[in-house]
């Protein structure tokens, strides 16, 4: 199969270093970002913060260079758009037209990695860089629909606890229950959107329509190993996990630590512990379905003091629905078990739940034509997985298909600082998301189908 993007760049030279200066600049630009951050050391931006506005500021400014209007919506996400090319000599451009979106997040958990979330905003401003220089330097998009990058303001509900805020706004579904959560310091959303410079009462005008949409892709590193053990660099992603969250309370007795026998004890820390070690072992059971207590805390805390209580998440996420709530089942049986036993009492509270979410067929098939446009002729099909990590596509399903591309993490590791991606990577991503863009609109013609959740 030739490549559509070889019918504007000869396969020489000139073309390879046309990329490698897109991938140099891509991970120049992660370390910019990752200069703007509230933490002394390491990268902390949250929601609504002033890094999170010197960041949208920065965005823009690379947006606009590569020919984009931009603007920063109603929910703070900031958003650059390409407009699609006229039908008619009448007029040079559609301003109406639909519009494909790449896109990803600028946010970042504390003591962040470069590249989450950051490198598929990027990637996503140099893929409108190339298909403009395939069009000769047109200012509109070279598809009868519209060219829009968006950056995500909050897919991971670092400051609020509640993830995907930004994307859900864009979506359609922001809550207004919302509006009453705080942050560390007490601070409301609802004051954080005032302080921020947007006005709450509007956040509905950042929700896009499904007509307006044709479709939602985007590049994001595989945030576990599976790409880096097989050697190769990038990945069609078939769905997004499953995910559900609980917050835990074990409760038992408090009693002086020396002077209490094991018998008499009812000990909240031993109860948990235990509950902890049971969700892993259930988990590693069951395929595809991954169980994390990540919070463990212990009350009263004093070090001569038995446990008389003890708080505790879990984070369980699952390739389907079905396999993660038996799986909450067999955890749930399991803890009353324990607290039989021990003499303890446990209540949980479901504080997230979001259903799998399989990509779009077309848009599979259109990020796979691009990775195999950066492969030698006659390779084999690439890597096809699933996402363990929650992305912003989960919301953005609601309202139009949703297509992802991973590229190879080294040793899996993110939410981390050792998190890395090649820039050679990068390099073969921006082709394959180029080549996949320019597929789907060949694939699309006339008619501009949407591609429906």
């Amino acid at each position: 199969m030739t490549a559509l993007l070889d019918r504007f760049f000869a396969a020489d030279a000139a073309a390879l270093e046309r990329l490698a200066v897109a991938a140099r600049r891509v991970m120049t630009r992660c370390e910019e970002l990752a200069r703007i951050s509230a933490a002394d050391s390491g990268i902390e931006r949250v929601y609504l913060s002033p890094e999170h506005a010197r960041a949208n500021r920065l965005i823009a400014e690379w947006m606009r260079e590569v020919g984009m209007t931009t603007w920063q919506d109603a929910a703070g996400n900031q958003v650059g758009r390409l407009e699609a090319r006229a039908r008619s000599a009448a007029a040079p451009v559609e301003p109406n037209a639909a519009a494909l979106l790449l896109g990803s997040h600028l946010d970042t958990v504390p003591d962040a990695g470069r590249y989450d979330g950051i490198v598929g905003v990027l990637m996503a401003i140099e893929t409108v860089r190339l298909l403009r220089v395939a069009v000769g330097r047109s200012w509109a998009s070279p598809f009868p629909f519209a060219l829009e990058v968006i950056a995500f303001s909050d897919e991971e509900g670092t400051r609020f606890g509640t993830a995907l805020l930004g994307s859900a706004a864009v979506a359609g579904a922001w809550r207004p229950e919302w509006w009453a959560l705080t942050d560390a310091a007490g601070t409301t959303l609802h004051q954080a959107f005032l302080e921020f410079g947007l006005d709450p009462a509007r956040v509905g005008e950042a929700a896009r329509r499904p007509e307006e949409l044709i479709g939602y892709l985007e590049a994001h590193i595989e945030q576990g190993p599976e790409l880096d053990q097989r050697g190769e660099a990038l990945a069609v992603v078939s769905s997004i996990a499953s995910a559900r969250r609980f917050q835990f309370v074990m409760e038992g007795e408090a009693r002086h630590a020396g002077g209490t026998p094991y018998a008499s004890r009812h000990d909240a820390l031993l109860g948990a512990s235990e509950a902890a070690l049971a969700v892993e072992r259930i988990c590693m059971d069951e395929h595809h379905v991954i169980g994390t207590v990540g919070r463990f805390e212990a009350f009263p805390g004093a070090v001569n003091v038995i446990p008389g209580e003890v708080r505790f998440s879990l984070d369980l996420r699952g390739e389907f629905d079905d396999q993660r709530d038996d799986v909450w089942d067999r955890i749930a049986e399991e803890l009353g078990a324990i607290s039989w036993r021990r003499g303890l009492r446990w209540q949980a509270r479901e504080v997230h739940r979001a259903a799998a979410v399989a990509c779009a067929p077309l848009l599979q098939d259109v990020v796979r034509a691009g990775i195999l446009s950066t492969l030698p002729g006659g390779a084999d099909d690439p890597a096809v997985i699933f996402s363990r990590a929650g992305h912003d596509g989960m919301a953005m399903a609601a309202v139009t298909g949703v297509g992802m591309l991973f590229l190879r993490n080294a040793d899996g590791i993110s939410h981390h600082p050792d998190e890395l991606v090649l820039g050679e990577d990068v390099g073969r991503g921006i082709r394959a998301l180029a080549e996949a863009v320019l597929t789907l609109g060949a694939e699309l013609g006339p008619t501009l189908a949407r591609i429906r959740p």
